[in-house]
């Protein structure tokens, strides 16, 4: 689930869904959300008005918890889209050969259509060969047939998948269907801010909770952005220095050092 501006206040509320609310037992109340905003620097008022802000996009429902508190459950929608986010932040990149193609036309009378369809599928991480022709790695099929069903544009494209057959070298061609030199400074602005952080903690033999929650949410806050923007672009097509394995290899290290132990903050009473 992409939101593209890194640490707002509801940027940092969808991660910690995604990371850790899909496992409550219900609700999440409004004081429990802004106690684990805290802990990464968010004030009360900001957490409240992130989460209308979410209700008011159906992402986030108002519920009671079985104590009558009041609290935010996720959508059906919102599931999907964690859904799908989780084979992007955690999945192996670059796992399947070939690409998917969207091909689409939208009739003059819809043209509002058109943008909406464009803007998905470059959220989704998809290059432009042509216009009115996108593709992306095929791994990407099932999260990009989901996105256009959800939202109604299924009808104006066609899915293909497919090799590149020629005639320019396809790394060449990569380069014309992605802007590469923007994408390798997202990866770098990320090493920048996360990898210093792991080198700390693999100087250390203890894991506190809330420093471990803390950072890892933070962490995944960046990182999530990063699988949309480049979708695992085969690493044989890229530059040498290309810094993604890189990114990549930061972030499943606090994934790894990181993420169980901050539940027990997540779970304190």
């Amino acid at each position: 689930m992409s939101e593209h501006s890194t640490h707002t206040p509801r940027s940092l509320i969808v991660t910690l869904y995604g990371a850790y609310g899909r496992g409550f037992p219900g609700p999440v109340p409004v004081a429990e959300l802004i106690r684990l905003l805290g802990a990464a620097g968010v004030d009360a008022p900001s957490v409240r008005s992130a989460v209308s802000r979410l209700k008011r996009r159906g992402l986030l429902v108002p519920a009671r918890t079985p104590a009558g508190a009041a609290g935010y459950a996720l959508s059906d929608d919102a599931r999907q889209l964690l859904d799908d986010g989780d084979r992007r932040v955690y999945g192996t990149r670059g796992a399947q050969d070939g690409w998917v193609l969207a091909v689409f036309s939208v009739p003059e009378s819809e043209r509002a259509k058109r943008h909406v369809l464009r803007s998905t599928l470059a959220g989704l991480g998809f290059g432009t060969a042509a216009p009115g022709v996108w593709l992306a790695p095929a791994g990407l099929y099932e999260e990009t047939r989901h996105t256009l069903e959800r939202i109604g544009c299924a009808a104006y494209v066609d899915l293909f998948r497919g090799d590149h057959l020629g005639f320019a070298a396809t790394a060449d061609a990569v380069a014309r269907w992605w802007d590469l030199a923007s994408l390798a400074k997202l990866h770098e602005a990320f090493l920048d801010e996360h990898e210093p952080v792991l080198r700390g903690w693999e100087g250390r033999t203890d894991t506190p909770p809330r420093d471990a929650y803390r950072d890892y949410l933070l962490a995944l806050d960046s990182w999530r952005h990063l699988p949309y923007a480049d979708p695992g672009l085969p690493a044989a097509l890229l530059p040498r220095d290309w810094p993604g394995a890189r990114s990549a290899a930061v972030f499943q290290g606090l994934h790894e050092r990181l993420r169980d132990a901050g539940l027990g903050f997540v779970n304190a009473p």
